[in-house]
């Protein structure tokens, strides 16, 4: 069933204008608006919320992304700020990633399912992030933002949540809205927030040969 968006094209524009240096994607091509702005921010907005609809929206974006063979590896456990899940979560995290992240309106444990009944599942790890990528993907489409972090404890992970052999957690990813970059205090921490970004140009990222550009 169609869904109508949270918020329309403009008042993205206008959330996303109200935060300094918006850096979207300089691309050679025009591409489409969500994939253009989706970047990983860390200065988040400490007092503002992600409502459990918004939460909801990314999880089935996540949850209708594709996987080998329809195996459906990916699995997320989620906190919302203040509950005991979020908090489990931020514990786990490294202590540079937690000294920002406690900002962030969601914490969500990114797991793959690595066996089923069927013997071990093929890609998992690819199928968690395709599911990743529509997530974030999607809340740049709800007005938020997100940032995806390997910098946890996963022993401390799978501990807390009492994961089951066969779950893998492979990544956390912080949920919110954009705050300036100066929430982040040190001005390495703002100086790298308002850095460029910067990609491999396609010349050397799409081939058709070894070493031959595809553009």
């Amino acid at each position: 069933m169609w869904r109508r968006p949270l918020v329309d094209q403009h008042f993205q524009w206008l959330a996303y204008s109200t935060v300094v240096n918006d850096k979207e994607a300089l691309t050679s091509v025009k591409i489409h608006d969500v994939i253009a702005r989706r970047w990983s921010p860390r200065a988040l907005d400490g007092e503002a919320e992600v409502t459990p609809e918004q939460l909801r929206a990314l999880l089935e974006a996540a949850r209708w992304a594709p996987s080998f063979g329809n195996t459906q590896p990916a699995r997320y456990l989620v906190g919302l700020r203040g509950d005991e899940t979020y908090k489990r979560i931020l514990d786990s995290l490294t202590e540079s990633n937690r000294s920002w992240a406690h900002r962030a309106g969601a914490l969500l444990l990114g797991c793959a399912v690595t066996r089923n009944e069927k013997g071990t599942v093929p890609y998992a790890e690819y199928g968690l992030g395709l599911a990743s990528e529509n997530l974030v993907l999607q809340a740049v489409a709800e007005g938020l933002a997100a940032r995806q972090m390997a910098g946890f404890d996963r022993d401390a992970a799978r501990e807390a949540f009492e994961l089951p052999d066969g779950v893998d957690p492979l990544v956390v990813i912080a949920v919110g809205v954009r705050a300036e970059p100066e929430v982040l205090g040190t001005t390495k921490d703002i100086e790298r927030e308002n850095a460029p970004r910067v990609r491999v140009p396609l010349e050397q990222f799409a081939l058709r040969d070894w070493g031959t550009a595809a553009f």
